[in-house]
């Protein structure tokens, strides 16, 4: 499994932007907007909302894979 940074959108729960650690973050993820929220590796469970697949192909395109972490956003 590729490994991934996770970035926490402020103000907006469960909003998330994984980017690959090899891969450099986005303009838009700043500091002000967005918290670091973690590694995602394999040794810990999957955010709940995360799609592996869905994940490979947006990184493709994009460089990074936004989602919605369902279990943090329902509090």
């Amino acid at each position: 499994m590729r490994s991934y940074n996770l970035f926490c959108l402020k103000g907006l729960d469960g909003l998330v932007c994984a980017v690959p650690e090899d891969y450099a973050v986005p303009a838009f993820v700043t500091e002000a907007r967005w918290a670091f929220g973690g590694k995602l590796d394999g040794s810990s469970p999957e955010p709940t909302g995360f799609d592996g697949a869905a994940a490979a192909t947006a990184v493709r395109f994009n460089g990074f894979y936004l989602f919605q972490n369902v279990a943090s956003a329902q509090g």
